[in-house]
């Protein structure tokens, strides 16, 4: 099973309109939907599960600038500002500390792949830097003697994935958004191809803006549409630990290993390197969109056939809206996590930081992250289907990154000036003759 997420409790009944309805309940969607409450927009978010219940609380909580695709800084530079200010706006605990975080570099050639990237974080006043040395020892102790140097953001932090997504959407609530959980929306209507209403497990919302932002289920919803998104899913594994005494405070990343204090006083921890991908059908189809991707991930990505490719063969067939469908027979996505490399990831931190000898495991979870060719969000409008918005493809940076594009996709379904310019998470970039390719690796 999954982490416990802050409970939010459910409506009691649905809206009939609404302007904006928003299709997922992760930290995209809840930041989205606050936004447009705030500003006096009526707007309904459906959840076929509960809040929070997939890979928005399912992550490591990591909030960071540092080792971001630079297509990416206006949007996350515009969330750690508004997670600084996030606990007052929700009147409420999303854990955000700003406590830093430090990636090691193990030797030269790391330290000139991140004196590059620190090169163009620099037009973004990024105020990331290198460290070694007694600087190093003081920021992460124990480490100086075991890597070159580290890539660090003191301003770079953590926040709570079980408390934060809740804790949003408890205020869009309060700000006068219907949030509604256990409510699939099985699929949408159109009027003279225009986005008409939504139709859910309940019945039926008639809206002017539909926003899918529906994570790994996202490219399955679209389908229904007729809209092809190049989406994998990939299956990331953590553990946490009980409270623990005389750990680092500061977050890092050592390649085989990874790990952040929680608010609890525990750690989660992760195997910095290895994820893995379930082997379906949409692999042989998108093989040239991710052919690039899965090169340069070559000794980090593993690929597994399990049962995930007879899942999605039997949920792929599209039902018809006043049928069971497949986002109500799968309320969450709950896959068993990996828990080899988890171990592997453990033992490897107890031998490089002693404190962690005393490490008590109490819980392991694992989360699909929606992923795209280029490891780059879609946060865009679709040409010729007027009202619909798509946020998804975050690929495993949407919780840090979230109430900025949660911004943004107010900005887009009120037609006002985007807080960031959203040319780079456009969705035609897949089909407009874009060479679409991931980061060089760092």
């Amino acid at each position: 099973m999954g982490p416990a997420v802050d409970p939010v409790p459910p409506e009691d009944k649905i809206p009939t309109r609404a302007d904006v309805v928003i299709v997922g309940g992760g930290i995209i969607g809840t930041s989205a939907a606050l936004y447009l409450a705030q500003k006096g927009v009526s707007v309904a978010l459906c959840e076929k599960g509960h809040i929070a219940g997939e890979q928005s609380s399912r992550n490591w909580g990591w909030v960071r600038k540092a080792r971001r695709d630079p297509r990416e800084f206006p949007l996350i530079v515009e969330s750690l500002r508004l997670w600084g200010e996030m606990n007052e706006r929700v009147e409420g605990e999303t854990g955000f500390r700003a406590t830093g975080i430090a990636f090691a570099a193990a030797d030269d050639a790391a330290v000139a792949r991140y004196e590059t990237w620190l090169g163009q974080a620099r037009a973004y006043q990024i105020d990331a830097r290198m460290i070694s040395g007694d600087e190093m020892e003081r920021v992460m102790p124990g480490a100086r003697g075991r890597w070159k140097a580290a890539l660090y953001c003191a301003s770079d932090g953590r926040a709570e994935p079980q408390k934060a997504a809740p804790a949003i959407a408890t205020a869009a609530r309060r700000a006068g958004a219907a949030i509604l959980g256990s409510c699939a929306v099985r699929g949408v209507e159109r009027s003279g191809g225009a986005i008409s209403a939504v139709v859910t497990e309940h019945g039926r919302i008639a809206c002017n803006t539909v926003v899918v932002a529906a994570g790994a289920w996202s490219r399955r919803f679209l389908k229904d549409l007729g809209i092809t998104l190049p989406q994998l899913k990939v299956r990331a594994s953590v553990m946490r630990t009980a409270p623990l005494e005389g750990a680092p405070e500061t977050a890092f990343w050592g390649g085989e290993f990874a790990f952040r204090r929680r608010l609890d006083g525990g750690y989660n921890i992760a195997n910095g390197y290895v994820n893995v991908a379930p082997i379906v059908a949409d692999n042989f189809r998108f093989l040239p969109n991710f052919l690039p991707a899965l090169l340069m991930e070559s000794k980090s990505l593993k690929l597994r056939l399990d049962h995930r490719f007879m899942q999605e063969w039997r949920e792929a067939k599209s039902v018809p809206l006043d049928q069971v469908s497949a986002y109500e027979k799968t309320r969450v996505l709950d896959p068993e996590p990996d828990r080899v490399f988890l171990r592997q990831a453990l033992e490897r931190l107890k031998q490089t930081f002693p404190a962690f000898a005393a490490a008590q495991v109490v819980q392991e979870w694992a989360g699909m992250i929606d992923v795209t060719p280029d490891a780059v969000p879609v946060i865009s409008p679709v040409e010729g289907v007027p009202g619909l918005i798509i946020a998804t493809g975050f690929s495993g940076h949407g919780f840090g990154i979230g109430p900025g594009a949660g911004r943004l996709v107010a900005d887009l379904a009120m037609g006002k000036s985007p807080v960031v310019n959203p040319k780079d998470f456009r969705f035609s970039r897949f089909t407009d003759g874009t060479r679409v390719r991931p980061m060089s690796s760092i």
